[in-house]
This record gives structure tokens, sequence and C-alpha cells, in this order.
């Protein structure tokens, strides 16, 4: 027989087709825009502090040095390059890689329009610290809607299971590798990466049981 679906206190991996039928969609999918656009925001900060960026960030700087583009769209070209890495690794996208992929940086975009980088260091580092707080819990909502992974952490796992090292070294390897590439072509580092590095992961922990939202996932057919 089969079994009814199974409420969930934790992330599944889902491919796209369950993650919509998981349920809940009317708070999963605000939350989703929200956390990106949040996300977006908290990288704009971290860019008018101007004391350092995100790993991946230090790339997309580094980009828009060589490139007629603006950082946002820098964001936008990396998580397409990165979504083409998914295809060996048999990754699974789902509606919120591609929300991911495109409302992050139209939202870091904005917030770069709306506001000027601040004269005082106070100030700066200010932003900057607001920019890393604000990531972890814009982490944990998008996260927790459980509509699939950002092109970043699809990659992460992916290599994740297909070299069978531990997520904290694959981690750890693919932003050393993005920050070396992104200061060769110019990119911001600064004690803002570090700070990022280290706070990053705990924020988002923090976060992310307060935002998980409980879905529904059907059993597989038992025989009866």
């Amino acid at each position: 027989m089969t079994a009814a679906a199974a409420p969930a206190r934790t992330l599944a991996d889902l491919g796209p087709v369950a993650q919509l039928r998981a349920g809940r969609l009317g708070r999963r999918l605000p939350q989703l825009v929200v956390g990106l656009v949040l996300y977006g925001v908290s990288l704009a900060l971290m860019v008018r502090g101007n004391v350092g960026l995100a790993p991946w960030d230090v790339l997309h700087s580094g980009l828009i040095e060589h490139l007629p583009i603006t950082l946002g769209q820098a964001v936008v070209l990396m998580s397409f390059v990165v979504l083409l890495l998914w295809i060996p690794l048999k990754e699974q996208p789902g509606i919120g890689t591609i929300a991911n992929a495109l409302l992050v940086g139209l939202s870091a975009d904005a917030t770069l329009w709306l506001i000027d980088e601040p004269h005082a260091l106070a100030a700066r580092v200010a932003f900057m610290l607001g920019g890393v707080l604000l990531c972890g819990i814009a982490s944990g909502l998008y996260i927790g809607a459980q509509l699939g992974r950002g092109p970043r952490d699809g990659l992460m796992t992916g290599l994740h299971r297909r070299t069978g090292r531990s997520l904290r070294l694959v981690r750890t390897l693919l932003e050393v590798a993005v920050v070396l590439v992104g200061l060769t072509l110019g990119g911001v580092l600064g004690a803002g990466t570090v700070v990022y590095a280290l706070a990053i992961g705990p924020l988002t922990q923090l976060f992310l049981p307060w935002c998980l939202v409980d879905i529904e996932i059907p059993e597989r057919s038992v025989p009866s």
C-alpha cells in the first residue's frame, strides 16, 4: 500500500517536482523570494562597506574589472556558469536554484544604486558586519524554504557526493580557489572576507531552524 505523506522538520533532498508537491507553497515561495532579495542586499552592504567581500564576491568584483557589466550582472553570469558544472555532477535544480541565479544579482544592483559608500570607517565596518549578519538570516530563509539549492551550494554538494570528501573540505577548497582567481582578476579582499568566512556557517546554523518550513514528503510505496 502507499503510505500517507509524512511531515518533515528537516532539510529534504527533493527533486524539482517533489519540491512543488511538498505543500505550503503560500509560505515557501514568498520566503524564498524575501530570502534571495535580502541576500542581494547583504552583498551590496558588504560592497559599500569596502573592507572585504565574501569569497565568491571577490571573484565577482574581479570579473567587473575586465567586463563591461555591473556586480549584480557578474553574480548572475557566474551563477549560470556554475549551473553548467552541475551537469556532469547530476545535480537537480529547483525553482529556488533558478530564482537564486537571477534575484540575488538583481537585488544587489538595486541596493547598490540606492546607497552610497559611507566615508567614516566605523560606518563602513557597520555596513560590513550588517551585511554578514543579514546574509546569515537570508541564507536561513531561502534554504529553509526547501525549494532547491543555490548554484554555488549545489556545486559544493555535488562535488561532495562525487569525491566523497567532507562538505567542509570541499567548501574550503572551492572558496580558496575562487578567492585566488578573484584576486588575480583584481577582486577585493579584506577583513570582511575573513569575518564572512568565520561567521556565515554559525549564523546560518543559528537562523535556519527558525526559518525551516515543515513540508510533506510522500513515502515510497511499500507492499501491503
